[in-house]
């Protein structure tokens, strides 16, 4: 396999890494002159070549072939809710290499972890960094965007173009048996450790979110998100 990198500006016969990325490639990767690579701009630009030089914070890469990837027609976004410790983070890492297409941080109302003012662009940027790093070592052409955190009212507005799937480990729908078909974008709604409150759920019900369960164990916060993404990935045909 290629070893896969991502550059801000994919244009031009010869792809130069500067920064961090060159870095990584000269001093961590190691790779060498003629050495097969792949190139990203993180917005569906997908570059082969191989490496021409080969400097500590300059690495040139000869393009042999550009393709443009096609964004998907119909997203998958997932609204993680804000948790403490690094669950959260866990989350948007596994969702980004199981091809979620956004993130939405969400400031729940049983969230331990709180952002506001600076914190709050601080903990975008910092999901934003893990999210490009999962996308490169998942070779995606297509780097998720983070948005800004969201509060529910934010959440239960966006039932107005998406289909909200609320996962609930006390509901009897799974989401294995729910109807995927149509062309509007799907966001999946994960809580916290202390699960959602039941204000908010009747919020999403008001809305016209769907609630659903993914078995008979509830799962943590960490780990519920990627695993409907993963069946929602089959549903749709993406896998």
């Amino acid at each position: 396999m290629a070893l896969h990198f991502v550059v801000d500006d994919a244009l031009g016969d010869t792809i130069e890494l500067t920064g961090s990325e060159a870095h990584h490639a000269s001093a961590v990767r190691r790779v060498r002159e003629g050495e097969d690579v792949t190139v990203t701009d993180g917005r569906g630009a997908w570059l082969e070549g191989s490496v021409a030089s080969v400097e500590p914070k300059r690495v040139a890469i000869s393009v042999t072939s550009r393709t443009l990837v096609a964004a998907p027609a119909r997203r998958i976004l997932l609204a993680q809710a804000l948790a403490k410790g690094d669950r959260d983070e866990l989350a948007v890492q596994a969702a980004t290499e199981l091809d979620i297409d956004g993130i939405i941080p969400w400031q729940a109302t049983r969230s331990v972890s709180r952002w506001s003012g600076p914190k709050a662009v601080k903990g975008q940027a910092r999901w934003q960094t893990i999210v490009r790093e999962a996308a490169k070592q998942a070779h995606r052409a297509w780097i998720p965007s983070v948005e800004p955190v969201a509060s529910t009212r934010d959440l239960v507005a966006l039932a107005a173009d998406a289909h909200i799937v609320v996962l609930d480990p006390w509901t009897e729908n799974r989401v294995a048996d729910l109807d995927w078909t149509g062309e509007r974008d799907v966001i999946l709604v994960v809580g916290p450790e202390g699960g959602i409150a039941p204000e908010e759920l009747s919020a999403f019900d008001e809305a016209g979110a769907v609630r659903a369960r993914l078995g008979q164990s509830v799962l943590r916060t960490s780990t519920a998100g990627p695993a409907a993404l993963a069946l929602l990935n089959q549903a749709i045909g993406r896998w």
